[in-house]
C-alpha cells in the first residue's frame, strides 16, 4: 500500500476531514466500546461518500484535476482534442489522417496493453506530433474499486511500457470512465503524474448518431476546453462505421469557425 509517495501529495480538505472522523470513531470505540456499531455506521458512511465522490468525473474533491485548459492558452484560442481507449489499428490510422487534413494536434491517452501490440501505431502517433499519455494498463472497468496497490501497478506498468514505446514521458493520467477511488492521487503523486478529465464530452461509445455527438461537444464550444473523444470502444453510426470518424471532420470545421485551434495538452499546460 502506497500511503506516502516520493513526490509532495497534498490531501485535500475532504481527505482530511475523513481522517478526523475516523480518529474520531476510534476514539469512540476506545472510550466507550458499547457505541462501535455507531461508530462503525459512521465509517462506512464516511468511505461511502469518498466513493461517491470519485463516481463523478469532473470533481476536485479527491484531488486536483484539470478540466480546463490555462487562462493563457484559451487567450490563445486554445482548446484540446483528447482521445480515449486506443490505439485501435482500424480507426486511429484513419483519426490520424483526419488530424493532418486539418493540420491539428491531439491528446491520445492510450491503454498499455493494446500500446504494447501496436507500438509502430504509438510511434505514428507521435511522428505526427500528438502526444501519448496514460490511460492505465488494462482500462478495467473496476479501477475505481481497485486496492492502492493494484492501482499503483496499473498506473506505473502503463507508464513504463507508455514511455519505452514512445519515446516521451507521459504527464497526465485518465482513469477509465473518469472513475477514481481515494488512493489514485498519492499513486498519480508517486509517478509524477497529474489528473486530467475534461470539460465536455460525446458519449461517442454510446451513441451512434454522429449528429448528437457533435452537438454535445460542440454546441457552446469555447477557448480553453478539453473535449473526449474515443477512437477505440467507439460506437458505430448506422452504417458501421466509427462514429468518431463522422464526429471529427466536422467537429474541426467547427473549430476552424470559431477561430479555435487544437493542440496537445502538454503543450497548453505547464
Amino acid at each position: 500500500m502506497i500511503l506516502f509517495p516520493r513526490n509532495n501529495w497534498k490531501p485535500t480538505p475532504a481527505i482530511h476531514l475523513s481522517w478526523l472522523v475516523l480518529a474520531c470513531c476510534l476514539a469512540v470505540v476506545l472510550w466507550r466500546p458499547g457505541l462501535w456499531i455507531w461508530a462503525a455506521g459512521l465509517v462506512f458512511a464516511n468511505r461511502l461518500i469518498l466513493a461517491m465522490a470519485g463516481l463523478i468525473p469532473r470533481s476536485t474533491i479527491l484531488g486536483p484535476n484539470i478540466t480546463r485548459l490555462p487562462p493563457d492558452a484559451a487567450q490563445r484560442g486554445e482548446m484540446a482534442i483528447t482521445i480515449d481507449d486506443g490505439p485501435d489499428p482500424e480507426v486511429t490510422p484513419l483519426v490520424l489522417d483526419i488530424l493532418d487534413r486539418y493540420q491539428a494536434k491531439a491528446t491520445f491517452f492510450c491503454i498499455g496493453k493494446l500500446a504494447a501490440q501496436h507500438p509502430d501505431l504509438c510511434r505514428d502517433i507521435i511522428r505526427r506530433g500528438h502526444a501519448i499519455e496514460n490511460h492505465s494498463l488494462s482500462h478495467q472497468w473496476f479501477f475505481s474499486l481497485l486496492a492502492q496497490g493494484s492501482i499503483y501497478r496499473e498506473v506505473d506498468d502503463a507508464q513504463r511500457l507508455l514511455r519505452e514505446i514512445s519515446g516521451q514521458t507521459p504527464r497526465f493520467f485518465r482513469p477509465a470512465a473518469g472513475l477514481r477511488s481515494p488512493g489514485l492521487e498519492p499513486v498519480l503523486a508517486r509517478c509524477g503524474l497529474r489528473l486530467c478529465s475534461w470539460s465536455r464530452r460525446g458519449f461517442d461509445t454510446c451513441l451512434g448518431d454522429a449528429d448528437a455527438v457533435l452537438a454535445k461537444l460542440a454546441r457552446g464550444l469555447t477557448a480553453g476546453d478539453i473535449l473526449l473523444l474515443h477512437d477505440g470502444n467507439a460506437a458505430r453510426t448506422a452504417a458501421g462505421k466509427p462514429v468518431i470518424l463522422d464526429v471529427l471532420p466536422r467537429l474541426l470545421d467547427a473549430l476552424e469557425q470559431s477561430n479555435l485551434r487544437s493542440v496537445t495538452l502538454c503543450s497548453a499546460i505547464p
